[in-house]
């Protein structure tokens, strides 16, 4: 069963202050505390280079990922350069694709005997996935899997990861420059404008790298979690898998247990109370997504599975202006992995496992799986 690590500091002073490095940051953990605070941008900003993720980045790339490091109205202008790419998994021929990709993985995969989850099914659909999201070949994921399940963070040096990430997108973009009449993610950008201008070789990193670095571990976690639950609870798999409608309701309750990301940094613009806490202008705060979705003036027993929950208003996927923009991607890729797992395993089993575990102070929150060894059995 899930555990609400926040619980007992939400609930006695609805902020928890985070030791990290030097820097110490307020985590906001209730839902309405989270909620208005995303919603107003005026005062917790989100244009501040580097510092909404946390750790910040400033060791691992060298420019603003965009739009998630600005504030309306400037964030809308970005976000709408790329909309169009993200709105594709509501196309029936795009789901058709994502049933097929996830179908022909979990097939080879079924013939591995026990294998990794995590390196061996996960990441690779969450890369070749996002070839069809960006309208590249899906030969261009073999590179993208090699970078681990996360860019910055798996394998070796962050800093030297993070210009490998920036070197693959300027080839990209010289590569695109080449072929104008292509139309993938490259091209367009290439192509775009905001206000009559054309938009500069920088922001086009920023925004490309924020969309190769921004949903990827993510995903991969919740793939991961849910093939891990349903390998103990095969009933529930059938049950939620057999009607569309209760496949919808079981994934907005896993991204809300599994709170695929954790939280995210907001600067503040002004000095402002938060419950017992006061917090400087220009220092950081948290707004913490995963203790926000385990609010008990929000969430009955929430730290119990209900894949049939409504209605489920959870904040998994961001909320206010800057809510995720691949949420329509991941929610696709899980419910077709749904499908996928009643309609072609007869069983899985869990061999080995080693949880994600988050550090904050004192308090450690398992988000995903590092590594989770499973055997399945297809149907053929």
């Amino acid at each position: 069963m899930p555990i609400d690590v926040f619980k007992s500091v939400r609930n006695e002073s609805r902020t928890f202050k985070l030791s990290l490095g030097n820097e110490t940051i307020p985590m906001l953990l209730s839902y309405n505390d989270v909620r208005n605070a995303a919603k107003n941008w005026h005062t917790f900003s989100s244009d501040a280079k580097f510092r909404v993720p946390i750790p910040s980045e400033e060791n691992v790339r060298t420019v603003r990922q965009l739009p998630i490091e600005t504030d309306p109205p400037k964030h809308k202008e970005y976000r709408k350069l790329v909309e169009p790419f993200f709105r594709q998994p509501h196309n029936p021929d795009y789901i058709t694709r994502i049933d097929n990709l996830i179908g022909r993985h979990l097939s080879e995969f079924c013939k591995k005997g026990a294998k990794d989850v995590v390196r061996e099914l996960a990441l690779p659909i969450q890369s070749r996935s996002l070839t069809y999201l960006l309208n590249l070949p899906e030969s261009e994921a073999d590179t993208w899997i090699s970078w681990g399940t996360h860019v910055f963070r798996d394998g070796i040096d962050p800093s030297k990861k993070g210009s490998i990430l920036e070197s693959y997108i300027l080839r990209a973009l010289d590569s695109a420059r080449d072929q104008a009449s292509k139309v993938d993610i490259f091209s367009h950008l290439l192509n775009s404008a905001i206000k009559g201008r054309t938009i500069s070789q920088e922001e086009i990193l920023g925004i490309v790298n924020l969309i190769f670095a921004g949903g990827r571990d993510t995903l991969i976690n919740a793939i991961s979690y849910l093939i891990h639950y349903f390998a103990e609870n095969r009933s529930e798999l059938l049950y939620v898998a057999s009607n569309p409608e209760l496949t919808n309701l079981a994934v907005e309750e896993f991204i809300r247990v599994l709170s695929p990301l954790t939280h995210i940094g907001r600067v503040c613009a002004s000095d402002v109370d938060i419950g017992k806490c006061s917090v400087e202008q220009g220092t950081r705060v948290s707004l913490c997504w995963a203790a926000a979705n385990y609010d008990t003036n929000v969430f009955s027993a929430p730290e119990e599975i209900n894949l049939q929950r409504s209605p489920n208003p959870h904040v998994g996927f961001g909320s206010g202006p800057h809510n995720c923009l691949g949420a329509i991607h991941t929610r696709a890729i899980l419910r077709s992995l749904i499908r996928n797992l009643a309609e072609k395993t007869s069983h899985i089993s869990v061999t080995d496992s080693k949880p994600n575990i988050e550090t904050f102070n004192s308090l450690q929150r398992e988000v995903g799986y590092a590594r989770l060894v499973v055997n399945v059995q297809s149907k053929c």
